[in-house]
């Protein structure tokens, strides 16, 4: 262990803590325990700061029979610098002591700047962020956890809610397996297979881990990625989205990016509306349903000076879509990225340029383009052949090389229906607050 998590005493904040039954959460911006403590920047990434175990509640509401734990850590940012974050870890209640189980990390779909999107906060009985997408995501954690699996579920946006930078999603969640791996109250193996999960925006942030993952933290034995309708190209989304009923998603992400890059924030100044100003401060508080209903077929172009086709044309803001845009670095591990040809969110000609520059540069890919399916739909209807793959990735099965790139519906694989059988047996056991046993969503699928 690092003399840093040996030496709690020397942490300013909070110690190691246990968070009471029942107790009302308190927001990320005012609980103590997300404050990076005195002298954390020269702690190695992945360095637990802090602990505490949590209680979970599906939709803030139901009390879950889960041990959950949350950890601090040191990590790092776009800009190399140092640091926190919080991952919330769930591990199997039965297990064998000396089964070095497999490790996953789940992305959710956070989409927002707000903390109380967060996952570490959302999925905490108590809480009440309606709107947040974490809270219907946290099903897929638990099929996950009914594999026999440990999840973590990072804050993949930091702790100041950086939806859509580049790079710095992927150092948060290897440093989250990182510090979960470190942990001695967990007791997970250093060497246990590791697998990463995300769909739509917590696609993207996976596949920013798979890309940094060679370079970041080698030692890790990552042995697969699900991307699932990844954001490839983040301006093709925001051209895309502009003027639809999703335009919301867009507007989200500027705001967030106008933290992250000092052009952003430039443009801004020197372009927005006072209304433009005002709302993109406002987005800085909204959950991803409230931005997506208050923003709905919105042209951006009203809140600035110029159209949205000459905004997105500013050198600029070219410069941040390109530093945001994903295929710049060779995934070590298989990769498993799935799409529907029909989503209205993200577009199928995106995602076949991101595998096709994947397989150019030597990963190794395996492709289920959807033909039936939208955007929110293929997500749940995949799940089963989803953890499938991973499971086939943690007991090293050769990826099928006869199978990279699958046409084939999931909404017409009968499996897929036995798969959704068993979601929905353990939904209706998070729902009634019973505890789920192990009962594998991976092996309703066909090979």
């Amino acid at each position: 262990m690092d003399s840093y998590s040996a030496a709690p005493e020397k942490v300013a904040g909070p110690p190691n803590e246990r968070v009471r039954r029942g107790e009302t959460p308190i927001s990320p911006d005012d609980d103590p325990f997300y404050q990076a403590p005195l002298g954390y920047e020269h702690a190695d990434p992945g360095t637990v700061l802090r602990s505490r175990d949590v209680e979970i509640g599906f939709l803030g509401l139901v009390s879950q029979r889960v041990k959950a734990t949350q950890l601090l850590y040191r990590t790092t940012n776009l800009h190399e610098g140092p640091e926190v974050a919080v991952t919330t870890v769930l591990v199997p209640a039965h297990r064998e002591s000396d089964v070095a189980y497999p490790v996953l990390s789940y992305q959710c779909a956070i989409d927002a700047v707000a903390s109380r999107c967060f996952p570490s906060y959302a999925m905490r009985r108590g809480a009440r962020p309606i709107g947040a997408f974490v809270q219907a995501e946290y099903l897929l954690v638990i099929a996950a956890l009914a594999e026999g699996w440990a999840v973590c579920v990072p804050d993949h946006e930091g702790c100041h809610g950086m939806w859509g930078a580049p790079v710095e999603p992927g150092y948060r969640i290897l440093d989250g397996l990182r510090a979960a791996m470190r942990c001695e109250r967990l007791n997970l193996s250093s060497s246990a297979p590791v697998g990463l999960w995300g769909y739509s925006g917590g696609g993207l942030a996976s596949a920013w881990a798979a890309e940094v993952c060679e370079r970041y933290a080698p030692e890790l034995n990552v042995v697969g990625a699900v991307l699932g309708s990844p954001v490839g190209d983040p301006g093709s989304v925001a051209r895309r989205l502009n003027g639809s009923f999703f335009a919301g998603l867009a507007a989200l992400m500027i705001s967030a990016l106008t933290q992250v890059f000092p052009g952003a924030q430039d443009v801004v100044d020197r372009h927005a509306t006072e209304e433009g100003k005002l709302l993109l401060d406002k987005l800085q508080t909204m959950t991803t349903a409230q931005a997506l209903w208050q923003f709905r077929h919105v042209d951006i172009g009203s809140y600035v000076d110029m159209t949205a086709d000459e905004l997105w044309d500013l050198p600029e803001v070219r410069h941040i879509f390109d530093e945001t845009k994903l295929g710049k670095s060779r995934p070590s591990s298989p990769v498993l990225i799935v799409q529907a040809v029909h989503d209205e969110i993200i577009s199928v000609d995106d995602v076949d340029a991101l595998a096709a520059e994947y397989q150019r540069i030597g990963a190794s890919v395996t492709y289920h383009r959807d033909g039936l399916c939208g955007h929110l739909l293929l997500h749940p209807l995949s799940a089963p052949m989803t953890l499938r793959w991973l499971r086939d990735r943690f007991t090293n099965r050769p990826v099928d090389e006869h199978k990279t790139r699958t046409m084939w519906p999931t909404i017409l694989n009968p499996s897929t229906y036995l798969g959704m059988a068993k979601l929905g047996l353990i939904t209706a056991k998070v729902v009634l607050g019973q505890s789920v046993e192990r009962q594998p969503l991976s092996t309703t699928d066909a090979r």
